[in-house]
């Protein structure tokens, strides 16, 4: 819990930049249409899930692999639920939530890895396979974490359907924030550590 705990304070300065900066393009972009919004949606998804699926599949190969043998099945498990669920609720579901809360006219649920499985699904296991033959997690989980937020953010724009006022856009910066800092830190840290195996004494 104290290892969750200062990874979530870690992670709240980043985080609150990345939502800011989503603020930012979405003042930006108002005028965009939902159409582009979908398809760019599309494009920060996967790549999400991309960077996602490398951090999740290395943090579990490098703690799995002190402990003994790392396990194929249990690491592909461990790397498409951590990337593709954990993903889907950060871009799809707590955006979709806000949007509901916020009475956006087009809000609506965009399950990726259903509605355009065949996008989706193989960017978990491009990840993966990058995870598991180049573990690594510095630059990916950062890139993850700003990729994330812009994910969420066209989610957003696709729902709003024309101009909102300022206190709306404030409470799309706390849903941002929200659905890019605790399921990021849960993807990439927390949820791979639950598979890994104690120390024999």
């Amino acid at each position: 819990m104290s290892k969750i705990a200062h990874e979530l304070k870690e992670h709240m300065p980043f985080t609150a930049v990345g939502a800011l900066s989503g603020i930012i393009f979405m003042l930006l972009l108002r005028n965009l249409s939902h159409h582009t919004a979908h398809n760019l949606f599309y494009i920060f998804h996967p790549l999400h899930i991309v960077l996602s699926a490398i951090v999740t599949t290395s943090i579990y190969k490098m703690y799995q692999s002190k402990r003994g043998k790392c396990n194929i099945f249990t690491l592909i498990l461990v790397g498409y639920i951590g990337s593709l669920g954990i993903a889907t609720l950060s871009d799809s579901i707590i955006p979709f939530l806000g949007e509901r809360l916020l009475n956006l006219p087009y809000a609506a649920p965009h399950i990726g890895f259903i509605d355009e499985w065949w996008l989706v699904n193989p960017a978990a296991f491009l990840g993966i396979v990058i995870g598991y033959f180049f573990p690594q997690t510095k630059f990916p989980h950062a890139g993850h974490v700003l990729i994330s937020t812009w994910a969420s953010l066209f989610h957003v724009i696709m729902a709003i359907g024309g101009a909102v006022s300022s206190i709306v856009y404030f409470f799309i910066f706390i849903f941002l924030f929200i659905s890019v800092w605790v399921p990021c830190c849960l993807s990439d840290i927390v949820f791979p550590l639950l598979f890994v195996k104690k120390e024999k004494v």
